[in-house]
């Protein structure tokens, strides 16, 4: 009986860490992508490149996705554990930082040599910064305190899964494409170490007396993706980026004036402390 229950706990533990493994490989696939992508590129073959540097972008958003299961099975199941949060920590430093780092890099960035690598690392180390600042703070929060990581390798990941359908656009071909990669590097780095409130996905759940029409809005996001990935894809990622400088803007403005709720006051402090 007892062999069974701490066999039974072991499998609950064990699956969390399963899908943050996932989530680590689909990282490791698209920096192979994009090696593949960058040699590409080096032969002038665009039609190869862009096709493997969207290739390394599903990977990241597959990522995201086993990213957002595995904390939320977690806790579900009461399996959340100081092991589970480092690995978690450090397979998003390599889905979310190092590959849409280098996917700026294999993009466009390095076109312009010293500043596109600059503007590389800056993403990078705002995202592990941003990583190192999330485990701190109370897993309760109602808002995020910052652009989160997988939202900031989103809105790359999405940009080049949309490149991908729209190459022919002048855009992409102009010779100053590299300057705004390296002006969305710079922008999503300082975003992850901002102050901006970001809305908290955890209270989303399927128990309230909304659960029918929360069911409906997830129906339609899944068909949504599916027939217009290219393009629901960058307008919801850019929308969640635009909305969290639109929630501080009225927070800071026109602030409640009734008293906060549970955990608020948290929330406030640690933005204080940030």
């Amino acid at each position: 009986m007892n062999n069974t229950k701490k066999i039974s706990q072991r499998g609950i533990y064990i699956l969390p860490a399963l899908l943050t493994t996932g989530n680590m490989f689909c990282g490791f696939t698209a920096i192979t992508y994009i090696w593949a992508a960058s040699l590409a590129r080096m032969t002038g073959d665009m039609t190869f490149t862009m096709a493997n540097l969207n290739r390394a972008a599903i990977a990241i958003g597959i990522a995201i996705v086993l990213d957002a299961l595995d904390g939320r099975i977690a806790r579900l199941m009461g399996a959340t554990s100081q092991f589970g949060v480092h690995l978690d920590s450090l397979a998003d430093a390599v889905s979310f930082g190092i590959a849409p780092a280098l996917l700026m890099w294999g993009w466009g960035l390095s076109d312009i040599k010293h500043f596109g690598w600059i503007a590389c690392f800056i993403f990078l180390i705002c995202g592990v910064m941003r990583l190192a600042r999330f485990n701190v703070q109370s897993g309760e929060l109602k808002h995020f305190v910052g652009l989160p990581i997988p939202a900031a390798a989103g809105i790359i990941a999405a940009f080049a899964h949309f490149a991908f359908k729209y190459k022919q656009l002048p855009l992409f071909s102009a010779p100053l494409f590299p300057y705004l990669l390296l002006g969305i590097g710079f922008l999503l780095g300082i975003s992850m170490v901002s102050t901006l409130r970001y809305i908290s996905f955890k209270s989303l759940t399927l128990r309230t007396g909304k659960s029918h029409f929360n069911i409906v809005l997830i129906a339609l996001f899944i068909a949504g993706v599916w027939f217009f990935s290219h393009e629901m894809l960058l307008i919801l990622s850019v929308a969640y980026f635009l909305g969290g400088i639109a929630g501080t803007i009225r927070h800071k403005f026109w602030p409640r004036t009734n008293h906060p709720l549970p955990g608020e006051e948290e929330e406030n402090a640690v933005e204080n402390a940030s």
